[in-house]
């Protein structure tokens, strides 16, 4: 893969980039509307789509980010115990947690979404949770709006993570994923998050 590129359709993009996702990833679009994918840019239009997990975890370790993004593993007694709770996949809540907010519990996007697993306000209150920032109410809310969409979307995580990110009636309109980028390069993230936890 170093000396091409790989041309696919978003669609198609959003199916099989998890399974090749083993280093940092680059994406331009070209003048006709063709992305182009590589592990290895020789060209500056290249932009950094999707970073390896474990540079992730190498850049925060280094760099001493642990102002605002804290270990993992600090996390993981509440994500256990709230994945065995609602029967979701740890492996998934860590992806969405490492998508959302990179682990940092004080995150607040600019449409106001809040925590690590980004809530927002309307959602946490439907959701009983009362401080979003607070990591135990804001892990178990979202753990609980996961399985929710899970059983809504009949277990399809595509779905269920497109709803996540774009909302319930967006996929509802499109009969399926948005042909937003932003939601298939999340769903993408994801997903190719969600099976670097589950090797590791």
């Amino acid at each position: 893969m170093s000396q091409r590129y790989v041309r696919l359709l978003p669609l198609i993009l959003v199916c099989l980039l998890p399974l090749s996702a083993a280093a940092d990833i680059y994406k331009f679009v070209d003048e006709e509307g063709v992305l182009h994918f590589t592990d290895a840019p020789t060209d500056r239009r290249f932009k950094i789509y999707m970073r390896d997990l474990k540079k992730d975890k190498q850049l925060r370790t280094h760099f001493n980010l642990s102002a605002c993004a804290r270990d993992p593993k600090t996390f993981e007694p509440l994500i256990n115990s709230y994945a065995a709770q609602y029967g979701v996949d740890k492996a998934l809540i860590k992806a969405v947690i490492h998508a959302e907010s990179n682990y940092n519990p004080k995150a607040v996007s600019r449409a106001g979404a809040r925590g690590l697993m980004q809530l927002m306000p309307k959602t946490a209150q439907a959701l009983k949770v009362c401080d979003s920032f607070d990591p135990k109410e804001n892990i178990r809310g979202g753990v609980r709006y996961l399985k929710f969409l899970l059983d809504t979307f009949n277990g399809d995580v595509t779905l269920a993570l497109a709803a996540y990110n774009a909302g319930m009636a967006r996929v509802a309109q499109y009969g399926g994923v948005p042909p937003f980028e932003e939601t298939r390069t999340y769903i993408a993230r994801v997903l190719s998050y969600q099976e670097s936890y589950q090797r590791d």
